[in-house]
């Protein structure tokens, strides 16, 4: 199959009047006009981009993936890749450690089958002070015997987990993690900024949804952010909702760490791709109104987002070139999960997971692993 008449963004450059060519599950040939052969599908001027990686997501259509029921898990996934997300992780949130083990074994599973690509841990060893929606009752210090447990129940599919490094323990709690193989994040921390940076220095390179459930920045005190924001061995999560951040903080953050060091995550939770309403989050619920999802006490609690959207939003309002969006989206986080030889660029050999755009960034058409996929 041959797909032309679009701008191919491509890890060497835009290619405009583009063609790319798909053989069974990879991409064989991209090239600029004329093609080797007749075009099987003339996209109009549009743009095609590589599938969206989202390295941090709770649900999506309806479906949570707590409780890690195959059914569910499959809707979560099956959603946001109607929305251009081709490779997603399924991101647990702070539960006792029973439960988590249980979830932590049957997403390992799934995570096998390739119904996604990996688990993020988000907690149970996060600051009280910072636990956004997470439940107070079941955040717990990282004991070392505990965070060996639970590494060991995902069986190499926790590919994150997202830990407050301030806590007993937290900095051998990121050497276990990194010495797991699994990638060690800094989120829902009150840590100061020379704890950060002794994170840093035991292993963390990622910052969970930066701004986003951490001490604010002080003058006489930066906190966790500055340090995060600094370092090159960080890569910095932003949720672009147009909710969890002004999109002058999103400029802010892109200028600071560069566009190789940004990864767009959705954080979404059963809303995204379903719309406004109430849904179930232990006893109390969230509910989304206008695209935010709060708790009764107004804490937002995740997001309605899909990665189409935070990509447009990234490009039409918040400064990013749509190279920068396609690092963000999908070039970062391929390399961070450790699949970029096989997804996350346009380039012959990798797997043919695309997304068409039109002239304003909006999805026309998604492909995942060489074909199409129903997005209506």
């Amino acid at each position: 199959m041959i797909i032309g008449g679009a701008s191919l963004v491509t890890p060497d450059g835009i290619v405009t009047d583009g063609w790319i060519e798909v053989g069974g599950e990879r991409i064989t040939a991209l090239g600029t006009l004329p093609p080797p052969g007749r075009v099987d599908l003339d996209v109009g001027g549009g743009w095609i981009v590589p599938g969206f990686v989202d390295l941090h997501a709770h649900g999506g259509g309806g479906a949570s993936v707590a409780g890690a029921d195959p059914a569910q898990v499959a809707l979560f996934a099956a959603t946001h890749l109607r929305h251009g997300t081709t490779s997603i992780v399924a991101s647990l949130s702070s539960a006792g450690e029973a439960a988590l083990d249980r979830d932590l074994r049957a997403l390992a599973e799934l995570a096998e089958d390739g119904v996604i690509a990996g688990v993020h841990l988000e907690g149970p060893w996060l600051s009280p002070r910072r636990k956004g929606a997470h439940p107070a009752s079941a955040l717990r210090a990282p004991e070392p015997a505990m965070v060996a447990r639970l590494l060991s129940a995902g069986r190499g599919a926790i590919r994150m987990v997202t830990l407050a490094p301030e806590l007993d323990h937290g900095l051998d709690a990121v050497r276990a993690v990194a010495d797991a193989g699994a990638i060690a994040a800094v989120g829902h921390t009150d840590a100061s900024a020379g704890t950060t940076r002794a994170a840093i220095e035991a292993g963390a390179t990622v910052a969970t949804h930066l701004f986003n459930g951490m001490a604010p920045i002080h003058h006489r005190e930066p906190g966790p952010i500055v340090p995060l924001l600094a370092d090159d061995r960080v890569t910095v999560e932003l949720v672009l909702d147009g909710i969890h951040l002004d999109p002058a903080i999103a400029r802010h953050a892109l200028g600071s760490a560069g566009p190789g060091r940004v990864a767009l995550v959705t954080d979404a939770m059963q809303a995204a791709g379903r719309g406004d309403g109430h849904y179930p989050r232990g006893d109390i619920g969230v509910t989304v109104h206008d695209g935010a999802a709060r708790l009764p006490d107004g804490t937002l609690a995740g997001s309605a987002l899909t990665m189409d959207a935070a990509f447009r939003f990234a490009i039409t309002r918040a400064g990013f070139t749509i190279q920068d969006a396609v690092r963000a989206t999908s070039t970062t986080p391929a390399r961070l999960l450790g699949i970029s030889g096989r997804t996350g660029a346009l380039r012959p050999g990798l797997t043919a997971d695309l997304v068409v755009l039109d002239a304003g960034y909006r999805l026309v058409a998604v492909m995942h692993r060489g074909a199409w996929v129903r997005t209506g």
